[in-house]
């Protein structure tokens, strides 16, 4: 039987829909106020009010999950970030737009820890890497085809929310068309702190926090990089573009190595490769394979280390299970681009990668003297 059901298919196409959205709106954002003459330290804080929510959306989405299930959930979270949208419009300042912004996120959060752990409770051990990679690929084409849009359609608030809204709305209409079941509390309710004690679990949840530093730092300061080393604009568009490519090129071929192969071969392999790109860029080689290696090895690593931290959970786990993931994810996401952001202003830009490869180091460390005191992530036990 295969592992992409009717319910999934159309989970799927939600996601890729709103994905395509909340690409779009995370790009305009700060362009729209620039053009309202905002300063730069207001800008910031209205692009951090938009994580903060994520990390408020990860800790409330269990709850929301359990009491309302997951089609319900999807459906609130849609409707509230369409909501947050229509209020952009309403007037631009920066106290409004911080709470609008703010509301975005946590639906967004939401969304993401709905839509991983529908589709881990949607299939078995093993097919989970193939369901996770599948999941992956689809919230990178949104994030692609939302820049596509931008090229080729009017960028005012004004020309941009209607049709915006018109895609989260239609966002909403697959799951009107698939169910998925309600968790049920059996027992002692989980919570995202017995999750991070689990033993068995560990080295996933950090594969998810080097996970976060690693796409954080690339998404947030690869171009600060390339714009420095005399990349044109243009020229730093398409070596994200070639790095996110590659990213959605890996997720399948990964996690049907990872289902067939075990985790723990698979993570090896990819923080090995990261560990080599980054030292390539470092010693100025040829850029392009190494960003695509980069792209392949990095993007993939979430899903993957996902997959392992979910492995040993029971069905009535995988929630708290999600939400602990995606909220370590989430503190890398924030720290690493920080901590790389201040290095690079102190010393170089070479930081940038340097950091990459520490952090890729570490965790290789972890991956061979503590893997054997975890269960063995293998798909096929």
């Amino acid at each position: 039987m295969s592992a992409f059901t009717r319910p999934v298919l159309l989970l799927l196409a939600g996601l890729l829909l709103f994905t395509t959205s909340m690409a779009v709106l995370n790009t305009l954002v700060p362009l729209w106020l620039i053009h309202d003459a905002l300063s730069t330290w207001q800008i910031g804080v209205v692009s951090s009010s938009y994580f903060t929510g994520n990390l408020v959306g990860t800790l409330v989405a269990g709850f929301c999950i359990n009491r309302f299930g997951f089609n319900r959930t999807y459906h609130y979270a849609c409707i509230l970030f369409t909501v947050a949208t229509l209020l952009l419009g309403v007037s631009v300042s920066f106290m409004s737009w911080t709470l609008w912004r703010l509301i975005a996120g946590i639906a967004c959060a939401i969304i993401w820890v709905v839509v991983e752990s529908a589709l881990l409770r949607s299939g078995t051990i093993k097919v989970r890497g193939q369901l996770l990679a599948a999941y992956m690929v689809v919230y990178y084409a949104g994030t692609l085809f939302g820049q596509l849009l931008l090229g080729v359609v009017p960028t005012l608030l004004s020309s941009v929310l209607p049709w915006v809204i018109a895609i989260l709305l239609a966002a909403i209409l697959p799951l009107l068309f698939a169910r998925f079941e309600k968790p049920t509390s059996e027992g002692k309710q989980q919570h995202i702190w017995g999750m991070l004690k689990r033993r068995d679990a560990r080295l996933g949840i950090n594969g998810c926090v080097i996970s976060g530093v690693v796409l954080g730092s690339l998404y947030g300061l690869l171009p600060l990089y390339l714009a420095h080393s005399g990349y044109q604009d243009a020229d730093v568009g398409f070596w994200m573009a070639l790095m996110v490519c590659a990213g959605i090129m890996g997720q399948l071929p990964m996690g049907r190595m990872a289902d067939r192969y075990g985790r723990l071969f698979v993570l090896r392999i990819q923080v090995f490769a990261i560990i080599m790109s980054s030292l390539a860029v470092l010693n100025s080689y040829s850029l392009a394979p190494a960003l695509f290696m980069l792209g392949l090895a990095g993007f993939t690593l979430y899903p993957i280390a996902m997959a392992w931290a979910c492995e040993k959970a029971a069905p009535d786990e995988l929630v708290a299970m999600n939400q602990t993931l995606l909220l370590s994810y989430t503190v890398g996401s924030l720290a690493g681009p920080a901590l790389t952001a201040a290095l690079m202003q102190y010393y170089s830009d070479r930081q940038l990668f340097i950091v990459i490869a520490v952090a890729a180091v570490i965790f290789m460390a972890m991956l061979f003297s503590k893997a054997d005191r975890h269960h063995n992530p293998l798909a096929m036990q």
